[in-house]
């Protein structure tokens, strides 16, 4: 399956030390080498990179690891592919425009032929995985909900909740979703996540040998939330998400959901 890799934090911040780790999952130390991509917000802009190409070997991918593109909210993902061809618009991360904000979804997992059983009324993948087909189905239900993006975004969060549990039932399904101010992680199987904040001290990377002094990077205000289909560090605490469960940050911090949450 694939990898995901997702930042929420309070300040502008560069991903390049959790994506030098994730990237050599991308044919060097993992076995994800059918295509990467990544997608930075800036306010409600979006910027993004999407190659077909393994990320250990991607040029592309040097340049995000050595360019520090600051940025609140990130999603990347790279790729082992199951259901669609090696191609560019088989590449996540997906992106749709719902509300004049553009929201940016990855999935890691595989999902039952009944998934195109699911009517698509308003977005219409590009490519052909099950993957996009989701995300369209998903998008569309919440459009169907809510035709203008309500004040209380919880409403929105349950709804989310709601047709993840759904997709679940029809196989493994990760996923990692944000419009840019709120980044959703969902997990079926397999996602952690860890806050960094005062007092910071060092991380080393598992995939590759690197440590960073994360005191000397940041301020004391900082605060800087990673989430990840497995952990990128071998000497902090990751959290483990739960069967069913769905965590939500916003600006790097931990968003309360509503009892209804909680894992299956």
């Amino acid at each position: 399956m694939c990898e995901l890799l997702g930042m929420s934090a309070n300040v502008p911040t560069d991903i390049c030390f959790s994506f030098s780790g994730l990237m050599q999952r991308g044919g060097e130390t993992g076995p994800h080498k059918d295509g990467w991509g990544i997608a930075f917000y800036v306010g409600k802009g979006l910027q993004t990179f999407h190659d077909p190409a393994p990320s250990c070997q991607s040029e592309i991918a040097n340049l995000i690891k050595n360019h520090p593109i600051k940025s609140k909210t990130v999603i990347s993902h790279i790729r082992q592919a199951n259901v669609g061809s090696i191609c560019l618009e088989n590449t996540h991360p997906f992106t749709r425009e719902l509300w004049g904000y553009s929201w940016t979804f990855a999935h890691n997992g595989q999902l039952d032929p009944k998934l195109f059983d699911l009517p698509l009324h308003y977005y219409h993948p590009v490519g052909t995985t099950d993957s996009e087909y989701a995300f369209c189905w998903l998008l569309g239900q919440i459009r169907e909900r809510f035709p203008q993006r309500p004040k209380n975004f919880s409403e929105v969060i349950e709804l989310i909740h709601c047709c993840c549990d759904q997709l679940r039932e029809l196989g493994v399904f990760n996923m990692l979703m944000t419009e840019s101010e709120y980044l959703l992680a969902y997990c079926s199987t397999k996602l952690s996540w860890i806050t960094r904040r005062a007092p910071f001290g060092r991380a080393r990377l598992t995939d590759e040998e690197l440590t960073v002094d994360f005191c000397k990077e940041t301020t004391p205000n900082d605060i800087v939330t990673v989430v990840t289909t497995e952990p990128l560090t071998n000497n902090e605490h990751w959290r483990k998400l739960q069967t069913g469960e769905m965590i939500v940050f916003r600006e790097g911090v931990q968003q309360p959901l509503s009892r209804c949450f909680g894992h299956a």
